[in-house]
């Protein structure tokens, strides 16, 4: 019978043992992030897009803190790593290819449905390759724009539309063309400024301190236009940053070149 220790650490062994468990306050916020999209879906189903939209945006935020939580309290583990990205799937994939189906896309017969797979697809195969990569990629940037912005401007255009109280029969051609926009660059190789280089550690001057409670005003102007303007500002910044770049002569790839190892042959083209 297994006595819940470690089987790879010898009886006689100096190395403490350590029992096989889960850390608990960084899964949990992981898991609002899984119920917010699960929400979204089922808001959705009920016509409720209003809802369902705060639903993605709320797993957005959750999904931006279980990592730091983690990181803060050393609680890190492979078990968080895959939780979040399974999270990720449903709350930035399936959810908002869903919402945008049953918003308007199924108007649009096979073609709707085609657009949402597409995007949920595409989303899938980010996730994949951003687990793939974390070791060779630049870490001031995403490769492809990262899902929980990809579900930023979906969910965004519904909830602006709807503030709006504009009929969704209208925008079924525009939101087909953005959900595929979304999913597509998503899966592209342009790189997108991640933030992860800027430290809230660090001091700054009390300009920048202004320039938050600025921002936060000009946002409580009307959050789902000024929201969905800043996400789409960022959902083409990739492509500025890259066509900048090409026209520096500058790499365009986030792919780190400083190490030769076989698996990562092709991935620097």
């Amino acid at each position: 019978m297994h006595d819940g220790t470690d089987p790879m650490i010898p009886p006689n062994s100096d190395v403490p043992r350590r029992r096989k468990g889960i850390y608990m306050l960084p899964n949990m916020i992981t898991l609002a992030a899984l119920f917010g999209g699960f929400y979204a879906v089922v808001m959705a189903m009920n016509g409720r897009f209003d809802l369902a939209t705060v639903g993605i945006f709320a797993a957005m935020f959750l999904d931006s803190m279980d990592g730091r939580v983690a990181r803060m309290t050393n609680t890190q583990s492979a078990f968080g790593e895959q939780m979040d990205s399974l999270s990720d799937m449903v709350s930035f994939g399936a959810a908002p290819a869903l919402i945008a189906y049953e918003w308007t896309l199924r108007d649009l017969g096979r073609w709707g449905w085609i657009a949402a797979f597409v995007y949920c697809a595409c989303a899938a195969l980010r996730l994949a390759r951003f687990n793939v990569n974390t070791g060779v990629v630049d870490k001031r940037y995403f490769q492809g724009l990262p899902s929980p912005a990809a579900a930023a401007l979906v969910a965004g255009f519904i909830w602006l539309m709807t503030e709006h109280e504009v009929p969704p029969a209208d925008l079924t051609w525009a939101m087909f063309a953005l959900t595929l926009y979304s999913g597509l660059t998503m899966v592209t190789n342009v790189p997108f400024y991640s933030f992860k280089d800027l430290s809230l550690k660090r001091s700054v001057p009390f300009a920048a301190i202004v320039l938050v409670a600025l921002g936060i005003a000009v946002i409580n102007i009307h959050p789902p236009t000024v929201l969905f303007g800043l996400f789409v500002l960022y959902g083409f910044s990739g492509y500025a940053v890259y066509v900048w770049r090409k026209a520096k002569g500058r790499p365009t790839s986030v792919i780190s070149t400083s190490t030769d190892e076989p698996d990562e042959r092709g991935l620097h083209d």
